[in-house]
């Protein structure tokens, strides 16, 4: 479980590593470009209701990762993570989901166009 610090606060929010590290190429992508935008989350600590951040270049952000290796990051979650970021809704994010590893089986195969491909009508067709 990685941990969040936000500004001069010692207390900090847990995120699993996987998400966080998602989170954090997302934030510093557009803090990076002076993009402020909102964090929110549904707690699962047991604590009813939800938070938001503020989150803008001039206020302190650390990322602590329990995991000494970094995650491989998935594409198709950080697009959609980028793009969920950039509406007026903010980034919202789900604790409890996992973020696959790998996106491969969302990406179209690759087709080589080096040999034209053979159309071929069945008599059912």
């Amino acid at each position: 479980m990685g941990h969040l610090f936000y500004g001069t606060s010692t207390d900090s929010i847990q995120i699993p590593d996987r998400l966080l590290s998602h989170i954090k190429v997302v934030t510093t992508t557009k803090l990076r470009r002076s993009e402020s935008f909102t964090l929110s989350w549904t707690h699962v600590d047991g604590a009813p209701g939800r938070s938001t951040l503020w989150l803008q270049p001039a206020i302190p952000l650390r990322f602590v990762f329990d995991s000494a290796e970094p995650e491989t990051l998935n594409s198709t979650a950080l697009k959609n993570m980028a793009d969920m970021a950039n509406s007026s809704a903010g980034l919202v994010i789900d604790l409890e989901v996992e973020i696959p590893a790998s996106d491969s089986a969302q990406r179209p195969q690759t087709v080589r166009a080096s040999v034209p491909a053979r159309r071929t009508l069945s008599a059912a067709a």
